[in-house]
């Protein structure tokens, strides 16, 4: 019996085993955990998120909705999922880690035609279709080989996850419940900070010490949508009360004002006994985490249950290596999926392994590649990493500047984005009939 082999548990793996399998094609994913671990990874579960909980806005006018409501369309395994375990985080779709993988771990092990292997793979394999979904921490033997693939060699940059606190030990006294702009259900906690605390919190945050990188030679590069809080801090003074501590959009109630700085902290599990920092990614030393971030009010007796952690990202220069239905210039059999092929992000990496899963099966079964269009958010996205035009590349998420502009022009961005939107849902609709 033909099988595909994907390589590779993560979203992006799942994602294409599932969309192979339900083509009838028997699938062998081979995942290295649980008897090897990278340093960022800690569950022998499937589809295992690292830096965040959260999976980005739902509703359909925002980039990150559009590109969810097309994977649901392409028949996601992972959205189910994270319906299934989500927690409450305003306008965005944000699960509890376990209860999602999980869910997702499950669907693949239960699925009749998908084998789970427990192997490290050391390199590409020679004959047969494969995808190649290993990740961004990707090292070693395999990491040689695909280097080896380009002129250029592998890029790296370096990603970033935030802390992690308990909810009973937040000093409630001094933070608050609340969304901004009273969207959702009062979903965040916020920690309010004065001009003189944000400036004392400030000034400890550009001169606190930085964890080491080992293993790395190469400059530290920093993709902007990970960027280390410590490091966009040193770009300006009001840089991060412009970025992650914006207090726009919220009213601290002891004072009926909005504050001059606010933290907010989301839930990390169904039962919010955890928060996690948001847009605090960080490269400090642990103990600098706890000294740094208890000044920050609500937190000064805060239980950190992790800290803040940087590891490597790995990606292929895919715009010089992959043709635009992922698979290799050189060696069509092999297919490239998720944050190795150079998307960036939860959803973008399992929506490319969902397309990549799609044209491994149909190269298979000998029918045409999809290619999507252009107009919708996964073809964009896909066109981009794929388009030999593209200079100096660099990992890209899911945004509405990558979609091109509507025949009549809208002055309104909502209108604009649910313009593009209904633009590309209204494909699915007529590919479905």
């Amino acid at each position: 019996m033909d099988k595909i082999t994907v390589i590779g548990g993560g979203l992006a793996g799942c994602e294409a085993a599932w969309q192979i399998a339900n083509r009838g094609i028997a699938v062998e994913l081979i995942e290295m955990k649980p008897a090897v671990y990278t340093p960022a990874h800690k569950s022998p579960l499937l589809a295992e998120l690292v830096c965040s909980n959260s999976l980005k806005a739902a509703r359909i006018d925002s980039a990150a909705g559009l590109l969810k409501a097309e994977m649901r369309r392409l028949g996601s395994v992972c959205l189910p999922a994270a319906d299934a375990s989500a927690v409450a985080a305003g306008g965005a779709l944000a699960v509890d880690r376990d209860r999602f993988s999980s869910a997702v771990t499950e669907k693949i092990k239960g699925h009749p035609l998908i084998t789970v292997k427990t192997e490290q793979v050391t390199s590409i394999p020679k004959s047969g279709i494969t995808v190649m979904a290993t990740g961004p921490l990707t090292e070693g033997a395999l990491a040689e080989e695909i280097a080896a693939l380009s002129e250029e060699g592998t890029l790296h940059f370096y990603d970033a996850a935030a802390p992690i606190v308990t909810a009973e030990s937040v000093d409630m006294s001094k933070a608050f419940y609340a969304s901004r702009y009273d969207k959702g259900t009062d979903d965040y906690i916020n920690c309010p900070m004065n001009k003189e605390e944000y400036t004392a919190f400030y000034e400890a945050l550009i001169h606190a010490e930085p964890a080491k990188l080992h293993e790395f030679d190469r400059p530290l590069t920093v993709y902007e949508g990970c960027m280390p809080v410590e490091v966009l801090a040193k770009r300006g003074e009001d840089s991060i009360r412009f970025g992650p501590l914006k207090p726009v959009g919220l009213r601290d109630p002891r004072t009926g004002h909005r504050p001059w700085a606010a933290v907010q902290l989301r839930r990390e599990n169904a039962e919010a006994s955890l928060f996690n920092l948001v847009g605090f990614q960080t490269n400090l030393k642990f103990s600098e985490q706890k000294r740094v971030f208890s000044m920050i009010p609500g937190l000064e007796n805060a239980e950190f249950v992790r800290y803040g952690v940087m590891h490597r990202n790995t990606f292929i220069c895919s715009p010089k290596l992959l043709n635009p239905d992922c698979s290799l210039r050189q060696d069509d059999r092999v297919f490239f999926a998720g944050q190795l092929s150079g998307v960036e992000g939860y959803m973008e990496s399992a929506a490319s392994g969902m397309v990549a899963g799609i044209n491994a099966a149909n190269h298979l079964q000998g029918k045409a590649p999809l290619v999507l269009p252009p107009f919708t958010m996964i073809g964009a996205l896909l066109h981009y990493i794929t388009d030999p035009t593209v200079d100096h590349f660099q990992p890209m998420g899911a945004n509405f500047g990558l979609l091109p502009p509507m025949d009549r022009p809208i002055r309104d961005k909502r209108e604009r984005y649910q313009a593009l939107a209904e633009r590309s849902l209204a494909f699915y609709e007529e590919r479905e009939e």
